[in-house]
């Protein structure tokens, strides 16, 4: 039997256009002691995933859920340490290193956060790029109307990464850029570990243990909707932290339109107004009315340590 991996990276995708590119930046920028776990979710991968000796590969023939298939991964690993990532992210050269080395039993992690540069739309007419998004009607130089994909796949160094998020009155997710102006943060950034109020959902790092402890991810809330609220309240509530490292960082792609080889591709997990709603309104039940069982400190001990927060306080 081979000998336990520290860290297991569960990357679950469905209709991932881009999972063979992450797990292999993955795999490429990562030590002999983690793995990756690949949840395919009522797909194959195309192009297909190549067979690594620290890649396992799960599927679904119907689909389950981002939620469920993180789980189910978490379930595969034996790691004492698990990170869910999405199926659309680069890393840095080392990142899992970088993480452990600071890691506590009571800390959820997550990696300051670039943009992903993934593709330019390339005009077959004249040569002209494109950057990504939905495919272009036609060429702003030449008129042509056939574009092909160039791969990209580089982080948008020329932004700064992002760091801390946090979630307004009603549970919405909101970035929190002005949290940089704020003492508390300066005091911390030093150390190269600040704290965060909320996350994004789509990079995490947790001991397995504690994720189990913590419920895991939440079926209740659907698929993927409240995502990094669930993981953050989960984290503080329960008397632990969630700080973001500004030693590494992972770049995760934010789509603008239609993705695909022809421009039609829409959201890889799909989710309507009502599944939102169903995400919101759950976790509005959860949150607002400390009603989580796991809970050792209430909500608003989590609004006081952050305070002033937009949105909760004048």
């Amino acid at each position: 039997m081979s000998k336990a991996k520290a860290l297991s990276v569960i990357i679950p995708g469905r209709n991932e256009q881009f999972m063979f590119h992450t797990v292999d930046d993955v795999l490429a920028h990562t030590s002999e002691d983690t793995e990756v776990i690949a949840v395919c979710d009522e797909y194959w991968p195309e192009p297909p995933l190549v067979q690594h000796p620290r890649l396992q590969v799960l599927h679904f023939g119907k689909s389950v859920g981002q939620r469920a298939a993180t789980n189910y991964g978490a379930s595969v690993s034996r790691a004492k340490y698990i990170m869910k990532m999405d199926a659309h992210c680069s890393t840095d050269e080392g990142f899992d290193v970088k993480l452990l080395e600071d890691m506590e039993r009571d800390i959820t992690m997550i990696p300051a956060m670039h943009r992903l540069h993934v593709f330019d739309w390339h005009c077959n007419g004249c040569g002209e790029r494109v950057y990504q998004g939905t495919k272009p009607a036609k060429c702003g130089e030449c008129g042509e109307t056939d574009f092909t994909i160039v791969m990209v796949w580089q982080p948008r160094f020329q932004y700064d990464p992002t760091t801390t998020w946090r979630f307004d009155k009603e549970l919405h997710f909101q970035y929190w850029r002005q949290a940089r102006k704020l003492d508390w943060y300066k005091e911390q950034e030093p150390s190269g570990l600040v704290e965060t109020m909320s996350c994004i959902g789509c990079c995490f790092l947790m001991d397995r243990e504690r994720f189990w402890e913590l419920g895991g991810m939440d079926e209740g809330h659907g698929s993927w909707g409240q995502y990094g609220t669930e993981l953050a309240c989960k984290s503080w509530l329960s008397g632990g932290r969630m700080v973001t490292s500004l030693k590494t960082w992972v770049a995760h792609l934010f789509r603008t339109g239609n993705f695909g080889q022809n421009g039609q591709s829409s959201w890889p997990y799909p989710i309507s107004q009502r599944d939102i709603d169903k995400a919101r309104k759950h976790s509005r039940e959860l949150w607002l009315t400390d009603k989580w069982p796991g809970a050792k400190r209430p909500l608003s001990w989590l609004i006081d340590h952050f305070a002033p927060i937009p949105d909760w306080h004048s």
